[in-house]
Formats: structure tokens, sequence, C-alpha cells
């Protein structure tokens, strides 16, 4: 073999050993990380549906990993045996940006089949439920983020315009076109709509002031939105925008458009009578010929039922943390909510915040939280009991149980349990609406 030859394959060789050899173990490498978390996540059960979910055709997915890149929480995709999986769909919170970079179109984000979905109303393309004159849009319908909540609220109430006819041809206003419960991002969409179509509505608000759910985000939170137009008003045209300013311009849409909402108005049954529904709150009965259910799936928190919860030192939202210093805090529950509770108080002067969940680990919370309570649990300024549950909250202090069975007490000044809500799905059932896996009953 002559030099030059030696030369060529000696350079050929170091080519390989710099760029092939480091790329094939990365890879390698990437695979047997995701497989394990793979394998972890079957283990702690976040592998499956339960609200917005990220659907992969096996059979289209050529394992490039353009959606795993896309996704901004993280670890929600993983490719494991050439084709991307889904790891924690917990985590997903309906971006869709994962559906956008799949370069073959394999990747769907959506509710999948809601038939076997129990948490979930059966809802036809027009969002009305299994009783005619009866829809729901947001969150309770399964979908986050305001920009499907504005967009589901206008299209029930076009369909009701569609049913109801010309202006002219709809009679008298008793009973009222519409009744729209909830004066979040859907509600407000659908008496926007309303308005817009000449229908006649009235909005019912159990809060005392709109909002729906983001009402109860933490003073300052950044709220994800996307772009998204909000007709006829205009387009939100930022990715986030702080709470405050988010309810700010609701208001401005609601004193610019003369929109009707009610507070302090908490529906509690909906009867059907005579061809149009009875909504019954505080304020009365509404007849309405159809109803749009918004109010989202927060309802009432879900409480821990331990002796002592009933003590006014327990809490469960935190709306300013500022309000908080030089305390013993306990925070109860492992999503986003609960871990930006926790690390706005921990950053209070002298708070002292301990995280209790029942989990081995945090498996459901977005990117951003995820890291933050990483670095926080590193430096020691979070303490977390993970495998821990509460077993009574005195006035001092409050008594855990712990992973391995033993009991704990800790000095306590504050309890504040985000342990989720109880869905409002019990309107729902009162007026006959099914859920996933009930065949009709007449």
């Amino acid at each position: 073999m002559s030099q030059d030859s030696i030369i060529v394959w000696t350079v050929a060789a170091l080519v390989v050993l710099a760029i092939v050899v480091p790329y094939v173990w990365r890879f390698r490498r990437r695979i047997a990380g995701d497989r394990q978390r793979k394998e972890e996540a079957a283990r702690l059960g976040i592998d499956r549906p339960s609200a917005q979910f990220p659907y992969i055709d096996a059979n289209h997915c050529i394992g490039c990993g353009a959606c795993l890149k896309a996704c901004p929480e993280g670890d929600v995709l993983g490719i494991f045996g050439g084709t991307a999986v889904v790891i924690n769909g917990l985590r997903c919170v309906g971006h869709a940006h994962c559906e956008t970079a799949c370069p073959v179109g394999a990747i769907e984000v959506g509710l999948g089949d809601l038939k076997s979905r129990a948490d979930v109303p059966q809802l036809d393309e027009a969002l009305r439920t299994s009783v005619d004159g009866v829809f729901v849009v947001g969150e309770l319908g399964g979908l986050s983020l305001v920009r499907n909540a504005v967009a589901q609220g206008r299209r029930a109430v076009e369909q009701v315009a569609m049913t109801l006819g010309e202006p002219g041809s709809r009679g008298s206003s008793d009973p009222v076109d519409v009744a729209i419960v909830g004066s979040g991002p859907a509600g407000l969409s659908a008496a926007l709509t309303a308005k817009q179509r000449e229908l006649s509505y009235v909005v019912l608000e159990r809060e005392g002031t709109l909002g729906g759910t983001l009402l109860h985000y933490p003073r300052q939170k950044m709220v994800l939105t996307q772009p998204v137009e909000i007709q006829p008003w205009g387009k939100l045209d930022r990715q986030e925008y702080r709470k405050e300013a988010l309810l700010e311009i609701f208001q401005g849409i609601v004193d610019d458009y003369s929109l009707e909402i009610r507070f302090d108005q908490l529906v509690d049954d909906i009867v059907r009578d005579d061809g149009s529904f009875s909504v019954r709150s505080p304020g009365g009965v509404i007849r309405a010929r159809n109803v749009v259910l918004a109010q989202g799936r927060r309802g009432l928190p879900r409480k821990l039922d331990v002796p002592g919860e009933e003590s006014s030192k327990v809490m469960y939202k935190l709306l300013d943390a500022s309000s908080y210093d030089n305390k013993n805090i306990l925070v109860v529950g492992g999503g986003d909510s609960a871990i930006e509770a926790a690390l706005g108080l921990m950053r209070q002067k002298g708070n002292r915040v301990t995280l209790s969940y029942r989990r081995e680990k945090l498996v459901r919370i977005k990117k951003k939280n995820q890291d933050a309570a990483d670095r926080a649990l590193a430096g020691g300024k979070l303490q977390a009991l993970f495998g821990s549950q509460v077993l009574e909250i005195g006035k001092r202090q409050v008594e855990l149980r712990l992973a391995d069975g033993s009991t704990k007490k800790l000095d306590n000044d504050f309890v504040f349990i985000f342990a989720g809500g109880v869905p409002p799905f019990e309107l729902l059932h009162k007026v006959g609406a099914r859920f996933g896996g009930e065949a009709p009953t007449d």
C-alpha cells in the first residue's frame, strides 16, 4: 500500500473516530435513556391519556425526533424502537408543536377515542352533549389552553345560531337563546359570539368577578395562550401574558361590548322543561333554549378529609405569596399549582417550605416548573417529602406518614392543599348528558 493510501485511510479512520463513533455513542445512550424513562413512566402510570394527548401513528413515524425537539415541556415524548413514543403523557398541555413539527404527519394531539373516558362527556363535532341543546366548551370537555377555549366557545354558539335561524324568526327573548355558565375565556368567547349573532343570552359566573380558572392562578403567574383570535375583538398575539394583564384584557372586552354577566351565580341545577331548560342559581331561574357549560374542570377543591382540615390556616389557593414571611409552610400536591405555590412561598423572607406529595417524584408538571423545583431542592431552599400523606393538621404542627411507613411531625403555620378539584360533572349528570362508556338510557 502506498504512503498516500495509508494517509487517506488514516484520515478516514480519524474522521470515523471523531464524528461517527461519538454520534453512535450518543444515539445509543439516548435510546437507552428513553427506554428507561418509558419503563418508569409505565410503572408510574403517567404514560396513559388523561386529557389532551399526543397520538402517534407508528406505521408512519420515521423516528427523526423532530417532535421531541419541538415540545416545550421536555419529556412528554421519546424514541423507542426507532419510533416516537409517549413517555410522560400527563405533562402534555396541548401546545401541539410536535404535531406541526412532524415531517410525515405521524402525530396528532387530541383527546383520542372518548368512548371509554368516564371523565369526559360525549360530544359531537359541534361540542353538543348527548342532550340536544346542551354544549360543553373549554377544559370541561378535556382540552386545556386559552386558544382551545376561545375557539370552542365560538363554535358552540355559532351552532346555536345556525339552529335558531335568523334573528327575526326566534320569537320572544323568554326563554333566552342561550345561557352561558362561566366567564373564563370560553364563556367570554361564547358571549361575544352571541352578541355578534344577535342572540339573546346571559352569562352566569359563580365567582364575584370574571376570569374562570385564571382567577385562581397566583399573582403575576405567566399564562400560556399562544397567539389566538378572539372574534370580533381582535388577537392575543403574544405567547405569554401575565394573569393580571390577561384579566385586564378580558374586562376591557366586557366593557367594550357591554356583555351581560351576572356574578355570584353558582348554577346548581339544569332541568329540561317543555322544549327549553330551567337554569337555577341564587339569582333565580333562567329559562333558556340552549345552555353552554364553560366553567372549566376545577369545580370545588378536592379535600384530604383529615382531622384539622377545617382550620383557618388551611387554604386551597395562593393568590399572593408576598403576604407570607417567616413562616413554616406545608404545600400538599405535585402538580403545577402546588409547585408554583411552593416556589413562590419559598422566595419570601424567612419562610421554611416543605412539599408533601404522594408519589415518589414529580411527574406531571411543566418543564420550567420541573427545572425550578430541581434547583430549589438541590440547593436546599425547598424540602420535599415524596411518598408522604398528611394524617392530621394541628394548631402548631402537622403529622405525615412517610414512604417507609413511619410518621413525622413538622412545625407548621399554614397548609396549602393543591389536590386538584372535583369537576362540576354533577350538572351534566342531572340534565342527562352521557360520559364515555355510558350507553343511552332512553
